[in-house]
């Protein structure tokens, strides 16, 4: 076993305050997972039922107008937005723009609620159009 330096440890999570930025950063790694792991699913398993005739592929289809295939098309739709307007922060920061505090916890606190709102439309269009 290591003896002590006597030297301070990290203070990782110690110091950090939650704010409007970790969270979009979490979501933004979350929204990216679930498209990929939920979206390559849903894609997949649309392929295998469009190639196995129209038996299967009306059953698919019946799932996915169901109200569970409803909610998850909603939630990988808000997770498209969320990370789509995530990356757009995180590229606009990649030049050098947006680093003071307030306008980037402004922003930050700003995209989920632009998530949902482009979701409810995206879905409004799809509902009643």
């Amino acid at each position: 076993m290591a003896k002590p330096s006597g030297r301070p440890l990290s203070p990782h999570l110690s110091i950090w305050r939650w704010g409007p930025a970790m969270l979009v950063s979490i979501l933004h790694r979350a929204t990216g997972d679930g498209m990929a792991i939920l979206g390559g699913i849903l894609l997949v398993g649309w392929l295998m039922a469009l190639a196995s005739g129209p038996e299967n592929y009306a059953w698919f289809v019946g799932l996915a107008t169901s109200p569970i295939g409803y909610l998850l098309m909603i939630g990988l739709s808000w997770a498209f937005f969320q990370h789509m307007l995530s990356g757009l922060r995180h590229f606009v920061l990649d030049i050098g723009a947006g680093y003071e505090v307030d306008r980037n916890n402004r922003w930050a606190a700003l995209l989920p609620v632009l998530g949902v709102l482009l979701t409810a439309i995206l879905w409004a269009i799809i509902f009643f159009v």
